[in-house]
Parts: C-alpha cells; structure tokens; sequence
C-alpha cells in the first residue's frame, strides 16, 4: 500500500535564530519512499543534514527574522500489516542486555524512573515477565490517562502524567516507558506519522504521534499506550530516550510556532 505524507509549519523568529529540526523519515525507512523526500523552505535557507547518536536524521538551519515555512509532502510504501504482537516474547534479563542497550534502562528528562519505580514494582511485580508484562503497562496507561489535546504541556513528565491522568500521545508513551525501565524492559521513545488507516477517522485535526518500543526476546517490538490496538501505517521519523531526543524542532533562541499541519492519507487502489 502507498500512503501519502508530509507537513507544512510555521516559525515566526525576531531575529537569525540556529534550529534544530527531526521532521525527515528513519533512514529505515527511506528504501520504502515511492517519491523524493525533500525538507523545503520559504524563503530558502540553507540546511545541512546529520545523523545523531540515535540514528535519526537532524537538519541544522538558521531560520531568518520573520515568518519561516518548513514544508515536505512525499509518497511511501507501507507493507499494510498491523504491528507484530509476539505473545511468547521473553524478557532479557539485565546482566545478558548489550552495553548500547542499557541507556534505555535509565531516567531520562521525561522519564522520571526514580519517582515511578516503586510504584511499578507494586503494581507489576506479580505480573509475568516479557510481552504480556508490556502489555499490562500499556493497559494500566491507556486506562490511566485521558487523551486531550486541550491540556498538552511540553514539560509534563511521565510522573505529570501519572498523576495529572491527562495529556496527549507523548504523555502516555512516556509514562509507559518510564514504567517498563523501573521494570528493567529497556524502551524507546518513537515519533513519527500514524494515519487513520483501517481505523475509524479521527475528526480531529491529524498531528504527528508518538509510541514506543520494547526490546524482548533480542528484539525491539512496537506498542502504543494510547491507541492499545495494533496500527497499519506507521512512518518512523525518529527514536530516543524520549520527546527530547526527537523534539520537530529545537531553537537556539526566541522563536514562535505560528502553523502546523501534518498530512498522513492511504492513497486509494
């Protein structure tokens, strides 16, 4: 299946301002592109891509004083199959994980563990380990917290969100992130496009979306807290410990977001 993707947003800057933007497509994903993939400005900047220590693509501009557009529209394929639920998957015990794996074991700026550990352990000690000690979190998170758009807050924690029980997507996969490393399941913060494909559609305004993974049985497994259903159609722009690492857009001075518009459509057989 091809689905058709792509953004148009906006900055209002007072003056030459360094940013730092995550808006191009894994490059595990750019063997799947149908159509060049091609982050556009207005007025045109100059723009110079890197990969992180994650394996994201960043791109590094200076945005100009006044109104900046950011904007791509591409075509990908997509194989159409739900997220692989794998029921039998074992949890690595610690002492066996690989060195690069244990950073997603640890606190992290919205994934506050110490504050969440002894609470995880109460409430999933008795739980059996591996996939269905994931799924148990994912259910405690997707019953915990109420999705709002109205009450997003670019600086709630996962313990915000525990104890606020309202947010949006990157509240719930933070928290069921932080749950799952209390537990020792090492998990990863992803970002990227998730449309209305073989779901009812949502009628509110279509935004990028978050989700994490879990690394079981040697392999990284997606789940998605707030949604709790395997998805079709999942485009992964970027992976980190969370919202953080894989923020659209970082500014090194004042800027203002002033237009956002995310597209995600199955283009029709």
């Amino acid at each position: 299946m091809q689905i058709i993707a792509g953004y148009e947003i906006e900055f209002n800057c007072p003056r030459p301002t360094p940013m730092l933007l995550v808006l191009s497509v894994h490059p595990s994903r750019l063997p799947d592109l149908s159509t060049p993939h091609r982050i556009q400005f207005d007025p045109p900047v100059a723009a110079r891509n890197y990969e992180d220590g994650f394996g994201n693509i960043c791109t590094r501009i200076i945005a100009p004083p006044g109104r900046l557009r950011v904007f791509n529209r591409f075509q990908i394929g997509d194989a159409g199959l739900p997220d692989i639920v794998s029921p039998d998957a074992t949890q690595t015990p610690v002492e066996h994980l690989d060195d690069a794996t244990l950073v997603y074991l640890l606190g992290s700026r919205y994934c506050d563990t110490d504050r969440l550990s002894d609470f995880a352990w109460a409430e999933f000690g008795h739980t059996e380990t591996g996939w269905a000690r994931v799924q148990a979190i994912c259910d405690f998170v997707h019953d915990r917290i109420v999705f709002d758009y109205m009450k997003a807050d670019n600086t709630r924690t996962a313990f915000g969100g525990f104890t606020d029980r309202t947010g949006v997507c990157r509240d719930f996969a933070h928290l069921a992130v932080t749950l799952c490393r209390c537990m020792n399941i090492p998990a990863r913060y992803c970002t990227g496009y998730l449309g209305d494909i073989g779901v009812p559609k949502d009628p509110a305004a279509m935004d990028f979306s978050a989700w994490f993974e879990a690394l079981l049985g040697g392999r990284w497994y997606t789940f998605d807290a707030r949604h709790n259903e395997p998805r079709i159609g999942r485009i992964l722009m970027g992976r980190g410990r969370d919202a953080t690492d894989v923020a659209i857009s970082t500014s090194f001075g004042q800027s203002e977001l002033v237009g956002f518009r995310v597209i995600t459509e199955q283009v029709a057989e």
